[in-house]
């Protein structure tokens, strides 16, 4: 059990002590004050950087951490002299090596600065979580698409608050909070949920995953434990670049 979990539990059952101890009102300060558990200290990156307890995934020197998704085999992206790395189109998807649950994931991630195509086909690319629920990248700047396919969005189930991109060919951040769903005897108990804040808006308040996030049909709940982060070339030169990626597990 990690760290995290076991002061989520102190904290919980100190909790039940305290509301226990409701019948009879408190006369000192002392009798609503606890000092147990301490939290764990953590030293903040800064300007995005990763914190001291984070696990960093890409920090722009290699590849090393990422796979191909569909063969296992080295990732095949490119990795820019600019710290970035950016889809090789048809190469497809690229996931991490390692797998995780819930998580605090960073990642910053950009479209070319010269726009080709538009709707869907214009810089899209997407963030999975565990390898199967995505938060959708897109250059939707004078692009208008779907809603619930537009960036930002838990694809094809929830609508982002806003819209929050920066201008074409900039460096935008999304910062996801991830809880995985939970599953017992084969069968969903509890549904994951994602927060997701865009360039400093808040544009998905911990929104209920329904299942997976298909192209064509409804969501799907296959029983999982942790999985990969998932990066996704879309096979339509998309060029989408993705730099400073790092998450913190949560539980």
């Amino acid at each position: 059990m990690s760290k995290a979990k076991r002061y989520l539990l102190a904290i919980a059952f100190l909790a039940c002590i305290y509301v226990q101890a409701q019948e009879i009102e408190p006369t000192t300060p002392e009798e609503t004050e606890f000092y147990e558990p301490v939290p764990p200290k953590v030293a903040p990156g800064k300007n995005g950087s990763a914190p001291s307890d984070a696990i960093v995934l890409f920090d722009g020197t290699s590849m090393d951490k990422w796979i191909s998704s569909k063969d296992s085999t080295a990732a095949k992206w490119i990795l820019n002299d600019d710290g970035s790395m950016t889809v090789k189109d048809r190469t497809g998807d690229i996931q991490t090596k390692q797998n995780f649950g819930s998580v605090q994931l960073h990642i910053e991630w950009k479209s070319p600065e010269q726009v080709q195509r538009d709707g869907q086909n214009r810089a899209n690319s997407g963030i999975f979580l565990n390898g199967l629920y995505e938060v959708q990248v897109l250059d939707n700047n004078d692009n208008d698409t779907y809603v619930n396919g537009q960036v930002g969005s838990i694809y094809k189930q929830h609508v982002p608050l806003a819209m929050a991109s920066v201008p074409t060919g900039e460096w935008n951040t999304y910062d996801i909070i991830y809880h995985a769903p939970e599953f017992d005897k084969g069968q969903k108990v509890k549904s994951g949920t994602l927060t997701v804040i865009h360039n400093g808006v808040l544009i998905q308040d911990h929104v209920e995953i329904k299942g997976t996030t298909p192209y064509i049909g409804w969501p799907k709940n296959p029983p999982h434990g942790e999985g990969p982060l998932r990066l996704q070339d879309h096979g339509d030169n998309s060029r989408v670049s993705y730099r400073n990626i790092w998450v913190r597990e949560l539980d």
